[in-house]
């Protein structure tokens, strides 16, 4: 409805509104989740539940701001066959900030609300990181190998910790977010990297084999995710600014291997193996990528 007017001003309004739906919706948010500091299981429980909603709510929201604001097309395959009760691991590339919204529109509703591994000391970073504990994202300790070469009786402490935070998911449909590359693209990152996929960096494995270490017998599915955009680059507020042409997403469901939960720093032969696995992943995923890129410009 408000996409012909693009540029600038388009950017601004779409920019506003989203930040609104922030502000109106962390009232209520933030106020539930200040009962969750009482130490009542079966009430911290509910109050998950209800909180999770009102996050479904701010997405909701979102996806009616950019179906007044922007006009794109959408090519979705692959989400067919998702359960809103089910655990999952999704893993995408990571193009631009755009990701994360994208992602959110593509699953909204199909799969349990996205969440993500959090660095212990992101709790302290104001509003934001109370929002995150309130939504039961799962804040990891992890330690430096430099550190565990000067403490070896920590070995393992890290991934424990995380695991033992990860326990209330056993129960609770959960669906944990991934971006393997752990950066954006860019030409200049893949150059640096040597990276020896055409359209991809290289994947950090021992992120998602902590992932999935910590969660083991949890996760059902590993959500194969490959996102393209026309036109690429764009950035978050060029997308905001209605340059988006077409956003596609390309969704593999694939089976996690029975041993890929294991101990990633200490076990080479584990290592090599993850490695391994999750470099064919990404040969498949580069390829999809191209696809997806030549079907947006046909």
């Amino acid at each position: 409805m408000l996409s012909f007017l693009r540029g600038p001003v388009l950017g601004v309004i779409t920019i506003g509104l989203m930040v609104l739906n922030v502000v109106v919706i962390a009232i209520p948010l933030l106020s539930v989740a200040l009962l969750k500091v009482l130490p009542i299981p079966p009430l911290r429980r509910w109050l998950s539940g209800v909180l999770t909603k009102i996050a479904e709510l701010w997405v909701d929201i979102n996806a009616v701001i950019f179906r007044l604001t922007q006009d794109f097309e959408w090519s979705i395959e692959g989400t067919d066959g998702l359960d809103y009760g089910s655990h999952y691991l999704v893993m995408s590339n990571h193009r631009s900030w755009v990701d994360v919204v994208v992602l959110q529109n593509v699953f909204r509703r199909k799969i349990p609300f996205l969440k993500f591994f959090i660095k212990k000391e992101l709790f302290w970073v104001p509003f934001l990181g109370q929002a995150w504990w309130a939504l039961d994202m799962p804040f990891m300790q992890r330690h430096s190998r430099e550190y565990l070469k000067a403490h070896p009786e920590a070995k393992g402490q890290d991934l424990e910790a995380t695991r033992i935070a990860c326990e209330k998911f056993r129960d609770i449909p959960t669906s944990v977010m991934n971006f393997v590359e752990g950066t954006r693209f860019t030409k200049e990152k893949h150059a640096a990297q040597s990276s020896p996929f055409d359209n991809l960096l290289k994947p950090r494995a021992g992120g998602v084999s902590f992932v999935v270490s910590a969660m083991d017998g949890m996760l059902d599915t590993l959500l194969d995710v490959t996102l393209a955009y026309q036109p690429d680059p764009l950035n978050f507020w060029q997308f905001c600014c209605g340059r988006m042409k077409k956003i596609s997403v390309r969704v593999r469901h694939r089976e996690l291997p029975a041993w890929a939960a294991g101990d990633y720093q200490a076990d080479p032969a584990f290592r090599a193996r993850f490695q391994d696995w999750l470099n064919d992943l990404w040969t498949s995923k580069d390829a999809d990528y191209a696809a997806l890129v030549i079907q947006a410009r046909a």
